[in-house]
């Protein structure tokens, strides 16, 4: 089932801001691109903190990493059904990720953490045109976004997808990658119960790169809601095939 983004969830339209003059256009520019900069070396400081806590508390096994783009802007597609999957899959990721995440945990400590390691806070109850701004900004800098298309945490099957995926890749250009997280909650930890158990195994499966977009261009409601539909029988489809890879 796809569900059209409510009033408020990046699925709009968005319009350009006038561009400024004179030297405080040049300043906000230097401003931007040292903005960006930080982001993006944060990012990387975050995927190598990503890489030491995933691989000390837990076994990742990664398969298909190989097919994420080396180079220009991807969107990273993944499953929610647990806390862990944005770090895990940040950990694993071959390239640093800014992952969209519910302005709810960018609180005390854990927010200016998350800041700091390039993550882009969203309110999801407003039409937060300071995140869809800083994510397509992630694009335009040939980075890496990362999306839950559910937009919450759930089930983790793909079954209702927002329409704010599909907005990024087709404004922004960006193939999806699609992404499966599986064993993160198949049990409960003996320590902590909200996480999985120390050591088991969690499978982390990136899929073929694909387009959103149907070659037109068009960033209309219809061929968003389009482009969602594709979107979703692609993830849909990846998700059913690790499934069958890893026998989960």
């Amino acid at each position: 089932m796809c569900r059209h983004p409510r009033r408020g969830e990046a699925g709009g339209e968005v319009s350009e801001a006038p561009a400024g003059r004179g030297g405080a256009d040049r300043g906000a520019a230097e401003r931007g691109a040292s903005e960006r900069g930080a982001s993006e070396r944060g990012a990387e400081v975050g995927r190598r903190i990503g890489v030491g806590l995933m691989y000390g508390l837990w076994k990742p096994r990664v398969l298909g990493a190989w097919r994420v783009p080396a180079t220009g802007p991807v969107i990273l597609a993944v499953n929610h059904s647990h806390n862990v999957d944005g770090p895990m899959v940040m950990g694993v990721a071959p390239r640093p990720t800014h992952f969209l995440i519910k302005k709810e945990a960018f609180i005390g400590p854990l927010g200016s953490f998350l800041h700091g390691i390039g993550q882009v806070e969203v309110d999801r109850s407003i039409a937060d045109r300071t995140a869809i701004t800083r994510a397509l900004g992630v694009l335009s800098d040939g980075g890496v976004l990362g999306i839950f298309p559910e937009g919450t945490r759930g089930e983790g099957d793909f079954a209702s997808l927002r329409a704010g995926l599909a907005y990024f890749a087709v404004r922004g250009g960006a193939p999806i990658v699609p992404v499966a997280v599986l064993g993160s909650t198949e049990k409960r930890g003996r320590l902590i119960k909200q996480l999985p158990p120390l050591r088991s195994r969690v499978d982390v499966v990136f899929g073929d790169p694909f387009e959103a977009g149907d070659g037109s261009g068009r960033r209309t409601r219809k061929a968003l809601d389009e482009a969602t539909v594709r979107i979703q029988e692609r993830l849909t489809g990846h998700l059913e095939n690790a499934r069958r890879l890893t026998g989960r």
